[in-house]
C-alpha cells in the first residue's frame, strides 16, 4: 500500500452530491516568463486531484496495478480556460464525479482563485487490463465511485 498521505478533503454539498477539495499554491515553477501559470500545468494540477481523490477513496493505483493488473487513464479531456492564475496564487480543485460505465468514469474538475472559476474541465477515465485493452472496474472500486456519484452535471 502506499505511504503517500491522502491530500484534500471530501465535501457534503447541500443538494446531496459529493466533491473533492484539493488546494494548491502556484510556484515559480508552474508558471511563464510573464508570472501566469503555464495552460498545460493545469492538466498536471487535475491529475494531482484526482490522484488523491483516489487516495481518500482507498483506492491505490500502484497497487492495483501489482495485484489487478489494472490502471486508469485518462481518454478524453475538454478543458475551458476563464481566467488566468499567476505566481502564489492559492488554488482549489473541486472535482465531482459523474456517469460511472463498465469500463469508464467521467469526472468534472474545475479550478478556483478564492472564488473565481478560472478553469472548468471534464475528463473521462478509462480503466484498462494488462492487455491495455478496457476492463471493467472492480466491483468494489465501482462501490466506492457509486458513493460519491452526483446526479446531475455540475
Amino acid at each position: 500500500m502506499s505511504n503517500a498521505p491522502a491530500l484534500g478533503r471530501i465535501v457534503d454539498l447541500d443538494d446531496g452530491r459529493q466533491e473533492h477539495h484539493f488546494e494548491l499554491p502556484v510556484y515559480w515553477e508552474d508558471t511563464d516568463a510573464g508570472g501566469i501559470v503555464y495552460y498545460a500545468n493545469y492538466l498536471k494540477f487535475t491529475e494531482r486531484a484526482r490522484t488523491d481523490l483516489l487516495r481518500l477513496l482507498g483506492i491505490h493505483q500502484q497497487e492495483m496495478l501489482e495485484k489487478d493488473g489494472l490502471n486508469f487513464v485518462v481518454r478524453e479531456c475538454h478543458i475551458d480556460y476563464l481566467k488566468s492564475a499567476k505566481l502564489d496564487d492559492l488554488l482549489m480543485v473541486k472535482t465531482q464525479l459523474g456517469d460511472l460505465k463498465g469500463a469508464t468514469l467521467r469526472m468534472y474538475q474545475n479550478i478556483y482563485c478564492a472564488e473565481e472559476l478560472l478553469i472548468k474541465s471534464e475528463v473521462r477515465v478509462a480503466c484498462l487490463g494488462e492487455t491495455g485493452k478496457p476492463a471493467r472496474f472492480l466491483p468494489q472500486i465501482k462501490d466506492k465511485f457509486a458513493l460519491m456519484i452526483s446526479r446531475r452535471e455540475p
